[in-house]
């Protein structure tokens, strides 16, 4: 009853049936919003339909293969995706000046803050910058990012320690381009 190259409706509606649950909680960890899951999810199983072999796999190695295919799609869809841009401190800013309790002053304190954050940002490589992005701007674990970066935990953590170690020399290095405020003799 199979199709040439590609599994039977009956076999996807089972595999579906099956899998689609656990491949959307997978993938809901990674995606950015629910409807970006379900996204991914009909991709895993379009591919799973396309492909042929699954049928001959144990359940567990259909499983294995779903969320390989899952995570292949994150990481696709992750590196087409404007993560890869400068983070959008645009954003951070405009939520920062909403802020009602803040007087003008703060106001005005925090904006140069998150300017001078930006400036201090865009000097760093691509790959610091988004794994801060990554850590920080979308709150992922460190195991989350290894995952959509392909590299070891371990690799993530040493990477964003030195993307901090970097930024406080770039901010200190700012200091000590600022001129001391000198007060004028009367």
């Amino acid at each position: 009853m199979q199709q040439t190259g590609r599994q039977s409706g009956a076999e996807s509606g089972e595999l579906y049936e099956r899998f689609a649950a656990s491949i959307f909680a997978y993938a809901r960890l990674f995606a950015p919003s629910p409807e970006d899951a379900e996204d991914v999810t009909v991709e895993v199983f379009v591919a799973a339909w396309e492909q042929e072999n699954l049928s001959w796999m144990s359940e567990k190695q259909q499983l294995v293969w779903l969320r390989r295919v899952a995570h292949n799609k994150l990481v696709d869809r992750y590196r087409r995706s404007a993560h890869l841009a400068p983070l959008p401190l645009d954003q951070i800013v405009e939520t920062a000046l909403s802020e009602e309790h803040l007087v003008p002053e703060q106001i005005l304190l925090r904006r140069e803050e998150l300017e001078r954050l930006t400036r201090a940002l865009g000097q760093l490589p691509p790959t610091q910058q988004q794994v801060l992005q990554l850590r920080f701007g979308e709150a992922l674990r460190f195991a989350e990012i290894a995952v959509l970066l392909n590299k070891r935990e371990g690799t993530v953590r040493k990477l964003c320690s030195r993307s901090l170690a970097s930024l406080r020399s770039i901010y200190r290095q700012q200091e000590q381009r600022k001129e001391p405020y000198h007060e004028k003799p009367e």
